[in-house]
């Protein structure tokens, strides 16, 4: 029950509410909605408590504070702000919602209730996250504020994590930065997306987190001394010019911070760029903002050189999500790189509160109209909500792939412009122009230069798709293809030949194991799967069938001993308990009958921070929690984390891959092979250097114990004389290098 000091505090909540409320209150009757959904919900969850112990009804009145006050949204948005846990966690109903307070509200309700328990879905496949995901995104097409919504209750969800368990802490955190936050990206809200990420790096890597926001702690002082002294002559010549304007540095977020240190595997000492510097000016009428914005670009080069391969032109060409601003690097005192963001006021609203601020100016008639990306985007969501090809994961993966991403403008033949993700291949273009135009393409012309459809485009190019009345899709396309719109229409096109393939490839398959007198089994696939590259039977079934993959070295696979061995190195927990593979044990502790296997996407060692998984064989595969992949299984399968850490028993060695680069000079190969074998006695694998123009780049593949055992080798390794650098290769620095086509950032 509640007491007094409880119906005090939410009284107290209730009223900074409507205080905050009081600027979008224009009629009577705006109040009294707001008024009467809390005393409903209030009703409602009366008596209910949260896991920290407060009252439940604050968790509501605090996301309709968000949703008002950091977001921008109006009356309807927090009356469903309000009430959007009532139908999930109470006895009333969407008609009740209906009956009260209206059609619309009660829709935006019903877009925010879940549509399953976790419960109900085990064991279907399906995952509970996509389920309710893709049903929230239902009612884009009548109401987008449904998702902002959703994005203010995460939003204060992730604030207020540290009551629950380590296990809900790690599923929630991977939810957030694998969906919620490339979601608020997406919609212009960078604020949000900015502390979601913090959050859940804070919750994932609490000593990462801790470390960073030390550092920055520590050295606000000269950054502050630095910011003023780089500011000063701006803003007098800023001032001499007549401009009215706001200055102010920035420091960039601790999570941003935290990607650029794993993506270039360097220490936060080592990254330059820590803050920017954001000027914001009042415009002149009749004088365009752009030019304004080029203008101020002018006055800042004047005084500090410009890198020009930074410079970010999103004031001609907006980003999808209606960002418009523009950005340079400039050289500041002291040799110090500085970044410069140039914005109006109407274009920083639009950065702050994204969608909201979108509609209000254009319902005011302000500026030019820069939601057609918005809107070509939810119409594409849209489009892939009605595709009957797609069940809920599925759609969630292809949704996520156009969230979060930066973006190239290129030209059709006749000089329209067209916006695609960074990465596209000329397929993605071809399916963003026409599907049909996608199903028949063959090739390119790119700049007038023929070219593959699997050509990335860049910056400026101008592409010509070739056609052939004879060319079809193919399911090979699936894995250069980047566009979630590229990947629904090929798998619709393939939908029907995929049921054929899969019948056609099990057959193959075990008429292949009854000629070698083998039976199907969980063993055969661990081996089989990883050697085709295949995550699973189905799909293992469809390339066999389609003729992708064959059985050629089938026998050569079933003697391998199976990639995802028995490893007798780790300890496992399972209900608070701790059982142990392998090395002695004492006669209280068993041993568990099932497999720990090594994920061969991020090869975890000792020391690495990891997670488990338990796989549909009942095994439990171990991820480093930093793996992509770990992460978007956590998002989607929080049910399946298995907590999970590393034994005292120290019984095999690991593989690893370091990174070396320097100066090449006679004998730097005998002496990398002497540090590593003879001093240290450590087995090498592999060796592989390349040089040219009097540099090496090279990978070492070796087997070390753990984290400290590499670390260790990579420090003797980068002391030999002409070493530059010694660093771990992770498969997602890999990917980024391919990405990129180089090794620098």
């Amino acid at each position: 029950m509640f007491t007094e000091a409880d119906d005090k505090m939410i009284r107290e909540h209730f009223d900074d509410l409507l205080e905050c409320c009081a600027p979008i209150c224009r009629t009577p009757e705006d109040k009294k909605l707001i008024v009467d959904t809390f005393n409903f919900a209030n009703d409602a969850h009366r008596g209910v408590r949260r896991k920290s112990g407060i009252p439940y009804i604050l968790h509501p009145i605090a996301v309709a504070k968000i949703v008002v006050s950091e977001i921008g949204l109006g009356v309807k948005s927090v009356a469903a702000a309000l009430l959007h846990d009532v139908v999930e966690d109470t006895d009333y109903t969407v008609e009740d919602i209906e009956t009260r307070f209206g059609k619309k509200i009660a829709t935006m309700v019903d877009g925010l209730t879940k549509i399953k328990k976790a419960s109900e879905l085990a064991g279907s496949g399906s995952s509970a996250q996509a389920e309710n995901f893709k049903k929230m995104l239902l009612t884009l097409s009548d109401d987008v504020r449904v998702i902002i919504i959703k994005l203010a209750d995460r939003l204060h969800n992730m604030r207020t994590l540290g009551a629950m368990s380590v296990d809900k802490q790690m599923k929630i955190s991977s939810e957030t930065i694998y969906l919620f936050a490339p979601l608020a990206h997406r919609l212009g809200l960078y604020n949000i997306k900015t502390e979601l990420e913090n959050l859940s790096l804070k919750y994932s890597f609490p000593e990462d987190y801790k470390k960073i926001s030390d550092k920055l702690a520590e050295t606000e002082a000269s950054r502050s001394e630095f910011i003023d002294k780089f500011n000063a002559p701006i803003i007098e010549r800023l001032n001499e010019n007549g401009i009215e304007f706001t200055i102010k540095g920035r420091v960039k977020s601790i999570y941003s911070i935290w990607k650029k240190m794993q993506r270039k595997m360097v220490t936060i000492d080592e990254i330059y760029d820590l803050f920017a510097i954001r000027i914001v000016f009042k415009p002149i009428p009749f004088v365009p903002e752009k030019t304004q914005c080029w203008n101020i670009y002018s006055i800042i080069t004047d005084l500090y050189k410009p890198k020009p391969d930074r410079i970010r032109d999103w004031v001609n060409i907006p980003k999808a999500n209606g960002y418009e601003a523009l950005h340079c690097t400039v050289m500041g005192p002291g040799g110090v790189w500085a970044e410069v963001q140039i914005r109006s006021e109407r274009m920083d609203e639009i950065a702050e509160k994204g969608f909201a601020a979108h509609w209000k100016y254009k319902e005011r008639g302000k500026g030019e109209n820069r939601e057609g990306e918005l809107d070509k985007w939810i119409k594409e969501v849209q489009n892939a909500l009605n595709s009957p090809t797609e069940d809920a994961v599925e759609f969630l993966d292809e949704f996520k792939l156009n969230l979060y991403t930066s973006e190239v403008v290129v030209f059709t033949p006749k000089g329209e412009t067209i916006t695609m993700p960074k990465g596209s291949v000329v397929l993605d273009f071809a399916y963003e122009i026409h599907t049909n135009l996608g199903n028949k393409a063959i090739g390119a012309k790119i700049n007038h230069k023929i070219e593959s459809l699997y050509t990335p485009i860049k910056n400026g190019d101008q592409v010509e798709i070739i056609t052939s009345e004879t060319a079809h899709p193919v399911l090979a396309s699936l894995d250069h293809v980047i566009t979630a719109k590229a990947k629904q229409k090929i798998k619709s096109f393939l939908k029907k030949e995929r049921e054929n393939n899969l019948a056609n490839g099990m057959k193959l398959f075990e008429d292949a194991l009854k000629e070698r007198g083998v039976t199907p089994s969980a063993r055969v696939f661990h081996k089989v799967l990883p050697a085709y590259n295949s995550t699973n039977k189905d799909e293992f079934y469809v390339k066999l069938g389609a003729g992708i993959i064959s059985l050629d070295n089938l026998d050569k696979v079933l003697k391998e001993n199976a990639a995802t061995k028995l490893i007798k190195y780790w300890s496992l927990q399972v209900s608070n308990t701790i059982k142990f593979f392998g090395g002695s044990k004492s006669d209280n502790q068993k041993t568990i009958d099932e497999q720990i296997k090594v994920a061969q996407c991020c090869m975890p060692i000792p020391g690495d921070e990891i997670i488990g998984f338990r796989d549909d064989d009942g095994g439990v595969i171990v991820h480093k929690k930093s793996c992509d992949e770990a992460i978007m299984l956590a998002s989607r399968h929080g049910e399946k984390i298995v907590p999970i850490k590393w034994s005292s028993e120290k019984i095999i060695s690991f593989l690893s891959v370091i990174e070396v680069r320097g100066i090449d000079r006679m004998g730097i190969l005998r002496d990398i092979s002497n540090v590593i074998t003879g001093e240290m006695n450590i087995n090498i694998r592999k060796l592989q250097i390349e040089s040219h123009d009097g540099i090496f780049e090279g990978e070492i593949t070796l087997y070390v114990k753990d984290k400290k055992d590499l670390e260790h080798v990579m420090n003797k390794v980068a002391s030999i004389k002409g070493i530059e650098s010694a660093k771990r290769v992770s498969d997602e620095y890999k990917h980024n290098v391919a990405a990129n086509g180089t090794k620098q950032a």
